[in-house]
């Protein structure tokens, strides 16, 4: 699609799954542009969790540009979402109140439980489906949905790839990308974090670093969240034939399917 921001601005494509993000050069000044950006970009910027906003402008198209500051800095790595400044800034989004009522007012959505497991349970192949492990861990799941009702939900990210972790120069960390944000159990953003960057062993420590108390009831949330991201992975690696990422989440799963019937 072509833009035209005229005022002189230049833009290069930086590439990505929606191809709606630039990077905005006019003399001297850099800035980093996105096409539709999440509504609630600008309590994003207030709270520090995203790079600053400098400016908000409507297209001829109807479409939205804004442009935040252009930090220099890297995405993490995978090993370092293990890290305690990671599980802190995660709390500070889940519990802004300011982000909360930002996206309540800009109509945000909310994710459930029966949500989850009714999306889920057609994206499983047909043989995936007859897994033995695969109908155990649905039917628990089934029976064991958390109950925390949507009055204490609060703003889940819900996409929290390393890649969106930005460290900049000055060793600011900021959380990006904020298309799939939604209110949400907490445990739903946990679950799915721990799952791909944790080992099972260090989960207790995380969350004690993230800033709660460890509750049989938090970490029976957390649990099961964690055995739905694993079936929406072990779902998304067989269509896509990624069969060792597949594994590595089956034996997960089994883990936790085990640990949620003991504890």
């Amino acid at each position: 699609m072509a833009l035209d921001l005229s005022d002189g601005w230049s833009l290069f494509p930086l590439g990505g799954n929606t191809g709606t993000a630039y990077m905005g050069t006019k003399a001297s000044q850099k800035v980093f542009l996105k096409q539709n950006a999440s509504p609630f970009l600008a309590a994003l910027s207030m709270e520090g969790i995203t790079p600053r906003l400098v400016w908000t402008k409507r297209l001829a198209s109807g479409d939205v540009m804004t442009a935040q500051e252009w930090l220099n800095g890297r995405t993490l790595h995978r090993q370092e979402m293990r890290k305690q400044r990671v599980a802190r800034l995660l709390h500070r989004v889940h519990h802004s109140q300011l982000l909360h009522d930002m996206l309540l007012k800009v109509g945000g959505r909310f994710t459930t439980p029966a949500q989850l497991l009714t999306q889920l349970r057609p994206a499983l192949a047909a043989d995936l489906a007859q897994h033995p492990l695969i109908q155990s861990a649905f039917a628990s799941l089934e029976t064991e949905q958390p109950q925390l009702t949507k009055a204490h939900y609060e703003v889940c990210h819900s996409d929290l790839n390393h890649k969106n972790w930005l460290l900049s120069d000055r060793q600011r960390l900021y959380l990006v990308d904020w298309d799939a944000a939604t209110f949400a159990d907490p445990a739903f953003d946990l679950g799915a974090l721990l799952c791909e960057y944790v080992p099972l062993e260090e989960w207790r420590r995380w969350l004690l670093d993230y800033g709660e108390t460890l509750t049989s009831e938090l970490i029976a949330r957390v649990n099961w969240y964690a055995r739905v991201h694993c079936l929406r992975v072990i779902a998304e690696s067989y269509h896509q034939q990624r069969f060792q990422i597949m594994n590595q989440h089956l034996i997960l799963l089994e883990k936790l399917t085990r640990e949620s019937v003991t504890d």
